[in-house]
This record gives C-alpha cells, sequence and structure tokens, in this order.
C-alpha cells in the first residue's frame, strides 16, 4: 500500500515562539490554517485527500496546543499570526503557496495577503469573515456584551474562571451544544470530531482563547477584500449561524476573480460535514488555478 510522506517538527518564529507543524504528501504547497481555538483535527479529510497530490502544510496557531509556548504574550495579535505564516514558509522554502483557511483563518489570510501578497498563489475560504462576526450573531446583540463580561470576572479570579471553562467545554452536553449552535451538523458530522474539538478547547488556555478572541473582534479586513488578485473559492455552509452566509456573499462580492460554492445542510465545520463534497469543489478549483 502506497503510504504518503509526513514529516513533523517545530520551527521557531520572529518572537522565539516555538511553533508545531505537519508536511504531508509532496507537490504544490497547500498550508492549512485553523479557525480559533480549532485543531489541527479540523482538517483530517483536506489531509488525507490533498495529501496525495499536494504539499499539505498544518500547524497549531500560536497559543494553541502544541505552540503554546509563546515567546511574548504581547504578541497575540494578528500582525503576529500573519509572521507566523511567513516564518512557516521561510522555514520550508516555500516561496508562493495556495492557502485554506477556516472560520478565524479567513481573516488571518486577508492579514497575510496584506503584508507579503506575493506568497499567495490562491485562497480558499471556508465560513470566513472580514470583519467581526460576532454583532448580531444568532440574531441577538448578546454575545460581545457576554464575552466582556467574562473576560473582566476572568481578570478578577483567572484560577477560577480557568477552571470553569475546562468544567464548562470539556464535557458532552458542550459538544450538542456547540452543533445545535451551528458548529456541527449533527446528522452527518462524526462525534468523535466535535469530541476532539471540545477536549482540545478545553485544554487551551484561557487568557489566550480571550485576547485572541478580542482580536477577532477588532479585525476589520473590508479594504483587503478589493486587493485581493488571487484566484479565490469561497465556501459557505447553508446551516451556519456563527458566520451565516451573509459573509460569504459578501466576499464574493468583493473579491474580483471568485467563485462561490453553498454547501446544502452544511454548518459552520463544512469541511467536516461533507468532506467529499468539499473536497471535489476544491480540487476542482486548484486544478484551474494556473
Amino acid at each position: 500500500m502506497q503510504t504518503t510522506p509526513v514529516t513533523t517538527g517545530y520551527f521557531e518564529s520572529f518572537d522565539g515562539t516555538s511553533m508545531y507543524y505537519e508536511v504531508h504528501g509532496e507537490g504544490e504547497a497547500l498550508v492549512l490554517i485553523n479557525g480559533i481555538a480549532c485543531p489541527i483535527n479540523h482538517w483530517h479529510y483536506q489531509i488525507e485527500y490533498f495529501s496525495r497530490h499536494y504539499k499539505v502544510i498544518a500547524f497549531d496557531l500560536r497559543g494553541h496546543y502544541r505552540s503554546q509556548a509563546l515567546g511574548d504574550h504581547n504578541n497575540l495579535n494578528m500582525d503576529s499570526l500573519g509572521n507566523d505564516i511567513i516564518k512557516l514558509l521561510e522555514h520550508l522554502k516555500i516561496k508562493k503557496a495556495h492557502f485554506a483557511g477556516h472560520s478565524f483563518g479567513a481573516p488571518i489570510l486577508l492579514h497575510l495577503h496584506e503584508m507579503k501578497p506575493s506568497l499567495v498563489k490562491s485562497l480558499i475560504f471556508i465560513n470566513g469573515f472580514a470583519k467581526n462576526p460576532i454583532k448580531g450573531m444568532f440574531g441577538l446583540d448578546v454575545v460581545e456584551p457576554f464575552f466582556y463580561f467574562m473576560k473582566a470576572q476572568y481578570q478578577k479570579q483567572p484560577d477560577l474562571w480557568s477552571t470553569l471553562w475546562k468544567l464548562a467545554v470539556d464535557n458532552p452536553m458542550s459538544m450538542y451544544l456547540a452543533a445545535l449552535a451551528g458548529g456541527f451538523n449533527l446528522r452527518v458530522t462524526h462525534f468523535k470530531d466535535i469530541e476532539v474539538y471540545t477536549r482540545s478547547v478545553a485544554r487551551m488556555n484561557l487568557d489566550v482563547f480571550l485576547t485572541l478572541f478580542e482580536e477577532l473582534m477588532k479585525y476589520d479586513g473590508e479594504h483587503v477584500l478589493e486587493q485581493v488578485e488571487a484566484p479565490t473559492l469561497i465556501i459557505a455552509g447553508e446551516k451556519d449561524m456563527v458566520t451565516p452566509m451573509r459573509f460569504q456573499y459578501h466576499f464574493k462580492e468583493k473579491i474580483k476573480h471568485s467563485e462561490f460554492v453553498l454547501v446544502p445542510y452544511g454548518s459552520h465545520c463544512t469541511q467536516l460535514d461533507f468532506p467529499d463534497y468539499t473536497n471535489l469543489k476544491i480540487e476542482k478549483f486548484l486544478a484551474s488555478v494556473k
């Protein structure tokens, strides 16, 4: 049986942060960017499929899982996230790559494009956004006020709230709540994938999560959308309530050389809900990029 070459390792980013990465397969580079608090596991179907013909690169964002040893905690910001990708490609001696970003991975890629567009051969956005998706989430304006309430309480009693965070996230009920909120489609997503996600989130440092989540809310990449010249694929989940379709339609409207794919019954994690359909659409798109 043919096996796909796999390399794992660490590279040192610009501020000394030790960053974990994986390289699967050989060929043109396809770099996968996770959403906030998401593990590499969110891409396992894509890694398995595309590593047959591409060099698929995945890594833990700074402050996440195997990239937790931060060189400087003050560098939990968009500039640092972009510089991490630049340093990763320098480490791997890659001058240009295809990029796919899920959720928070989309604004990270927009910021990377603004920083160094020469690195970008094509862009794939899955359930992404260019600016704060929290306002009006679920049709209500409660998520942002709740975030700042939680942040204030954490700053008063960090040990207590870190414990509460782990207890709240690492239990079966949180898995169902994540699905009900539009994060997953329970009818088609393997429950093991949801379990891996919630257990990973429970392991994440709460201070890191809160800091990056605030960066997510502050970021505004609207001006970048019209600057994008690279071929772009926009994938939207029909049932995604976290970043509803209006965000993806907006990408299609503003990005000149873009294609739009709507995945019926897709949730916020479309690549896990319907991996075969998603992979085929990505494969067709990548084959068209010259």
